[in-house]
């Protein structure tokens, strides 16, 4: 229990410098999130201090797209030691929902959504600015989406006043942030301010819309290097879903100037609106040459000040009126020459889209065998992987598809996962044996196959159209769409010529199990008895006769 009257529950949640529980508040009966900062820090004073700069930083924040923060203190507890300790701890509203990291991690969002979260972090960020904090740490495991979809940002705890310009990531004990949403001046140690949340806010855009963030290495400092000194890709070259819009507005709001970057969360906003209707944001360059040749409007330097106090002292008298005309013209054309060596430079300062001398971009393997997309790769340096996968589409030996897809930059030795068809999906042909042939189709159809030929065979037991037999046998494994054929019962048997055959061995031969007919002896008194009594006639002719036919044998008796 802290403070009398929050009861700490199970642990929800770990951060780098504290665990988060699901509490009660007794007092008002309501369901709370507790951090406590993590025990092997409470006994360190500057961490304890920067705890309470948290909880003061955070409660000023009053959004319905911020965490709400509702009390704070210290507690006096006993560590494993037997002394005691004092362990700080923030009460904060109870939020259900899922981390955005989460989502992600199912895969791109769809570029709506993404617009959507986008927004209401934007939204937040807009607020706190106007409050004068700097979130300093925006990923997606600090933005959660409610189960009714609204979106919240959490832990404010390492924001700074944005006045506060003289603190820097250099000077803190620990760097606050993900590498992966550095701003490039983060990575350099320079003063931060609210531009860089709409830098790390951009990353996080991005990432929404492709699944991943736009550098990955190693190492922490690779990533760093990369946001330093590397240029991204767009969003649409690895998820062709993105809209030139979206990409116009993510390469904005990850320009490496904090200056040519978004300069406020509503411009940011506005944009992002803009390129949800379908129409791509226009972006207005800064005046170039205000900037080489004089501070903006409303700011004067010293030397301009005495200038405009030496124009407006009466007490002073003037040497010369006006300059000499040659002097005006000449510095007209040289301002003109300055002014157009600029604009030349700065265009050819535009970064390249070639692909960094470390990265490679995945090639379209689709229809190419195995032997030769592995060669491909293999030029690439980029080691690949076999994997098979039925395909209904694709001819067995053929790559289906690659991962990571074509197109997608990679750093060199990234392993490639090519998946190669191995044709149609394998199906089991059913037992049809003794089933009549049309009931034998449909159940051949229901698997996924093609009834083929039928074949007609004398048997003595099974009646017409029952199915003796299939060809492929049943219980076989073969590709779906695969052709049956089908041996089929003729209900017929054939009866021999049985002339001139003693009546008991006929009578034997029609009664047999491979015949199974009826055998009727019948005595001719016309003609004289014979040993053996040989067959004279029979009623059937030789030949196929239906199953079961009864076949008069008639012998001499007389």
């Amino acid at each position: 229990m802290l403070a009398g009257r929050y009861r700490v529950g199970a642990l929800i949640g770990r951060g780098g410098m504290a665990d988060v529980h699901v509490g009660t508040d007794t007092r008002l009966g309501r369901r709370v999130a507790i951090k406590l900062l993590k025990p092997q820090l409470a006994t360190d004073p500057a961490f304890r201090m920067r705890f309470r700069q948290e909880a003061q930083s955070a409660a000023r924040m009053a959004h319905p797209t911020i965490v709400r923060v509702f009390d704070a203190g210290e507690e006096t507890v006993i560590d494993p030691s037997g002394h005691e300790v004092q362990l700080p701890f923030i009460v904060m509203e109870f939020v259900e929902g899922r981390l955005l990291k989460d989502i992600i991690h199912e895969g791109p969002l769809d570029p709506a959504a993404a617009v959507r979260v986008i927004d209401g972090v934007l939204t937040a960020l807009e607020y706190s600015h106007r409050a004068g904090v700097v979130h300093r740490d925006i990923k997606p495991g600090n933005i959660m989406i409610t189960t009714t979809g609204q979106v919240k940002v959490m832990d404010f705890g390492i924001a700074r006043a944005v006045s506060d310009s003289a603190t820097t990531v250099a000077q803190t004990t620990a760097i606050l942030g993900t590498a992966s949403y550095f701003s490039p001046e983060q990575a350099k140690g320079e003063t931060v301010d609210a531009r860089t949340d709409l830098y790390s806010t951009g990353v996080v855009l991005f990432e929404m819309l492709t699944g991943r963030p736009p550098f990955r290495g190693d190492t922490p400092v690779a990533v760093a290097y990369q946001h330093v000194s590397e240029r991204p890709v767009k969003p649409s070259v690895i998820n062709p879903k993105v809209s030139p819009a979206l990409d116009a507005v993510v390469m904005h709001a990850l320009a490496k100037d904090r200056d040519v970057r978004y300069q406020t969360a509503a411009e940011f906003r506005a944009d992002v609106d803009t390129a949800a209707s379908g129409r791509v944001p226009v972006h207005e360059k800064p005046d170039e040459t205000a900037l080489l040749f004089g501070a903006p409007t409303g700011s004067l330097s010293s030397s301009e000040l005495a200038l405009r106090q030496l124009t407006e002292d009466d007490t002073m008298a003037r040497t010369q009126r006006r300059p000499p005309a040659v002097w005006i013209w000449s510095g007209i054309i040289g301002v003109v020459v300055i002014v157009v060596a600029v604009m030349y430079w700065a265009f050819n300062l535009q970064p390249a889209d070639e692909i960094p001398s470390n990265a490679r971009e995945v090639p379209t393997l689709t229809g190419l065998t195995w032997e030769e997309a592995a060669d491909k790769l293999q030029s690439l340096t980029l080691p690949a992987t076999k994997l098979e996968e039925t395909s209904d589409t694709v001819p067995a030996g053929q790559v289906i598809r690659s991962e990571p897809a074509a197109g997608e930059i990679v750093d060199t030795g990234t392993p490639v996962n090519v998946y190669v068809s191995s044709g149609r999906a394998a199906v089991q042909v059913p037992e049809l044996k003794n089933k009549l042939i049309d009931q034998a189709k449909a159940d051949l159809q229901a698997a996924g196959l093609t009834p083929g030929s039928e074949t007609r065979q004398n048997s003595p037991t099974a009646a017409a159209g029952t199915v003796l037999s299939t060809s492929p046998a049943g219980g076989e494994f073969v590709e779906a769409g695969t052709t049956v054929n089908f041996t089929i019962s003729s209900g017929n048997v054939t009866l021999p010529d049985l002339i001139g055959q003693s009546l008991a061995a006929a009578s034997s031969y029609l009664t047999a199990d491979n015949l199974q007919l009826v055998a009727t002896p019948v005595p001719d008194p016309s003609c004289k008895s014979e040993p053996g009594s040989p067959i004279t006639k029979q009623s059937l002719a030789p030949g196929d006769v239906p199953q079961r036919s009864e076949v008069e044998l008639t012998y001499c008796a007389g």
